[in-house]
């Protein structure tokens, strides 16, 4: 496709996709990079679409799902920050009234991201995304071991930032 004809496209498509996206997601930001990334799968694949209703179909099918992967995501990430804050407040509840009240669930976020990549993806992969270390061994090119050792190292960096929040 050329500039112009993803001009077009992009013109003719991505409010409805948009839509789409903001319906399951209720979160505008979000449903404007599912909608980018949907159109953008759709440019960049060399698949062959017959008519306008069969390209429109497989553009809200594909943002439906994907849509529906964000949130899933999104929902699994909460649920772990949010049993980690409810863990963090039965264990040391005398020292969460010292030091002030327990992280919010972004604040968890962030912390989450300042870690440094390798213990970063490993905490997401274990604790958000459900994956064991064999899984994560395979997909990193990683030993079991190692994954292991950075999944604790990473916890305890994490754990270290949010004592101090």
């Amino acid at each position: 496709m050329t500039r112009q004809e993803i001009t077009e496209f992009y013109g003719k498509h991505h409010q409805r996709l948009y839509n789409i996206s903001l319906r399951i997601l209720k979160d505008s930001g979000e449903a404007e990079e599912v909608m980018q990334d949907t159109i953008l799968k759709f440019v960049s694949s060399e698949g062959t679409f017959g008519s306008e209703a069969q390209v429109s179909a497989w553009l809200a099918r594909t943002c439906i799902r994907a849509s529906i992967d964000r949130l899933r995501s999104r929902k699994r990430e909460e649920a772990f920050l949010a049993d980690y804050a409810l863990q963090e407040a039965a264990e040391e509840p005398a020292e969460e009234q010292l030091r002030g009240p327990v992280p919010d669930v972004m604040q968890i976020r962030a912390a989450l991201e300042s870690l440094p990549d390798p213990y970063r993806l490993v905490l997401n992969l274990v604790l958000i995304e459900g994956l064991d270390y064999r899984e994560i061994a395979g997909l990193t090119g990683q030993k079991e071991t190692t994954l292991r050792s950075l999944f604790s190292r990473g916890k305890n960096k994490l754990t270290l930032i949010l004592n101090k929040i």
